[in-house]
């Protein structure tokens, strides 16, 4: 593996025809081969999640960026006569169409068989002006689960969220957007009650994290094998405990409240904004609000903030006014039994070293909301309340919203306001 990209790019060239590169990439060019495998290889060391390669009309370069930590940075400019050749190393690495330029087309990669990583990719490309086609590439790692315990929940969640895991049946929910450690969390809680007296089946897209004693099933929808699909298999399969990867039509979510009303654990995750517009959401889909209010134990929602580097971190007193502002966008009420005294509010900043590469932050820390489906919740459901009154009845019943969850955490020193704001609305 070459030291730097430099090293790959030598010699010049005019504007590339579209016939000769696609010869090139056919015939394996060893410079072409290097490039796209530096590209993969310094996005798996440096822990990016995605990699964008960004072709442009004319003698512009392609632009290559790197998602770490949910932020994309550039990683590295490269000369516009590899603009045809590098997508479509990537294609036929992804085993899909080079010749077909016209519509968007995916696949995977199995990185272990072109270079030094263990990692599969999936692969994305989409048609671009100027007859080009930009290309992303997600980095599946296969990693064991986190502990249940690491996750960074404060007290009350882990309990309550802990209470409903060990539950003969019902419904669990994580929600939140793409990327925002839905799995992730899914996976700990699995791995919290996963033991040989228990048949757990999982439906997943990909399967990106394994455990021994599950039984891991992958989708595949080029055949007709869906999430729907899987779940009414697997309630002929004799399970305990289900985790379905998303919940993405009506089919899917009214077989998975049939099945936690059965006699079994089912775990799944929505793309929803917050615990309380989850229920609106699935109302909405169709479901009886009687049959899921009956299986429902409760909804998790999270987001992913970066965390503050520990080597160069700056702790400081904010002012008056600004701890005025933070009682006020926390809630009044709220923080006075949050048990933070006014004058003890401390803030920590980002500053940037070598250990961070500059940035002030490194990794990522769970920032949560957690709705227990309690009786009160219950009768809301029942009646198709707004998800303003199932937030209300849910801070009553001693939920912390995703914004107050994320401003604990920053008193505690793990991450800074301005993270909190970027990710949490409200």
């Amino acid at each position: 593996m070459p030291d730097s990209i430099l090293e790959i790019l030598t010699g010049g060239g005019d504007e590339p025809e579209v016939e000769e590169e696609l010869k090139k990439v056919t015939e394996k060019d060893s410079v072409i081969v290097k490039l796209v495998n530096k590209i993969i290889y310094d996005a798996f060391q440096q822990r990016a999640s995605d990699i964008h390669i960004e072709p442009y009309p004319g003698k512009s370069d392609i632009l290559v960026r790197i998602r770490i930590d949910g932020r994309c940075k550039i990683y590295q400019k490269i000369p516009y006569r590899y603009k045809y050749a590098i997508p479509s190393r990537i294609k036929l690495m992804a085993e899909l169409d080079i010749a077909e330029r016209r519509k968007p087309q995916d696949g995977k990669i199995n990185f272990k068989n072109f270079g030094p990583a263990d990692v599969e990719l999936r692969v994305a490309t989409m048609p671009t002006a100027g007859q080009l086609e930009d290309v992303v590439l997600r980095l599946l790692r296969h990693e064991d689960a986190r502990p249940f315990d690491t996750l960074g929940m404060r007290e009350r969640d882990r309990r309550e969220f802990g209470n409903a895991l060990v539950q003969p049946y019902g419904m669990i929910l994580v929600v939140g957007p793409t990327g925002s450690g839905k799995t992730t969390t899914l996976h700990s809680g699995i791995a919290h009650i996963n033991n040989p007296e228990l048949k757990i089946w999982t439906i997943e897209d990909p399967v990106e994290i394994t455990q021994k004693g599950l039984r891991q099933v992958q989708v595949n929808p080029k055949i007709g094998f869906t999430f729907a699909t899987a779940l009414r298999s697997f309630l002929r399969l004799d399970p305990d405990v289900i985790m379905v990867g998303e919940m993405r039509d009506q089919e899917t979510a009214s077989i998975a409240v049939e099945a936690s009303l059965t006699g079994h654990l089912v775990l799944s995750t929505l793309h929803t904004n917050s615990a309380a517009e989850t229920v609106t959401r699935l109302l909405d889909m169709g479901l009886d609000p009687y049959s899921f209010s009956d299986s429902l134990l409760c909804i998790l929602a999270q987001r992913l903030a970066r965390s503050l580097c520990e080597c160069c971190r700056e702790e400081y007193l904010p002012g008056e006014s600004e701890r005025c502002d933070i009682i006020r966008e926390f809630g009044e009420e709220s923080f006075r039994s949050a048990g933070v005294a006014k004058n003890e509010i401390r803030h920590t900043r980002a500053v940037g070293c070598s250990h961070c590469l500059n940035t002030g932050y490194q990794g990522r820390i769970g920032i949560y909301e957690l709705v227990t489906c309690t009786d009160e919740i219950k009768s809301l459901i029942r009646k198709r309340a707004t998800s303003d009154a199932i937030s209300r009845q849910a801070a009553a019943d001693g939920t912390r919203t995703l914004k107050q969850d994320g401003m604990l955490k920053l008193f505690q020193g793990a991450t800074d306001l301005q993270e909190v704001r970027r990710v949490c609305i409200r």
